[in-house]
């Protein structure tokens, strides 16, 4: 079945906005007072880059099998980037960088869980070999 990929981007693409959100609720949390959330924050931020990763190897495949615009996958290629410099800023505690970029990946996550859902998988797939 051919929508596989589609359903698979969507699902992944969903994780990386929510864990992104939890990303943000945590750092909110912390800076209110609860400084154990600061490891949660942390530790979600491999949760996180390891979603991107998947995000990534999915939108790959939509683009490969479902003949799919190919800036879906550089976008998500970009945002396992971002995620990384964003766990470097936030362990040096750069929050004058990591701040802001955390407002970047979650607007890079956003638009491509948009675009997961509303992209419409066309009836055929590009043949092996043939870029777009």
């Amino acid at each position: 079945m051919q929508g596989w990929p589609m359903r698979v981007l969507r699902v992944v693409a969903v994780a990386v906005l929510l864990d992104t959100l939890v990303q943000a609720a945590l750092a909110g949390l912390f800076v209110t007072g609860d400084l154990d959330l600061l490891t949660w924050h942390a530790a979600n931020a491999s949760v996180l880059s390891a979603l991107t990763v998947v995000e990534t190897v999915a939108a790959l495949v939509v683009w490969r099998r479902l003949a799919a615009p190919g800036w879906p996958a550089a976008a998500s290629a970009v945002l396992v980037a971002l995620v990384s410099v964003q766990q470097g800023l936030g362990e040096a505690r750069v929050l004058a960088g990591h701040i802001p970029l955390g407002m970047g990946v979650f607007g890079c996550a956003t638009v491509l869980a948009c675009w997961a859902f509303t992209h419409r998988v066309g009836g055929t797939t590009r043949p092996a070999g043939v870029a777009e």
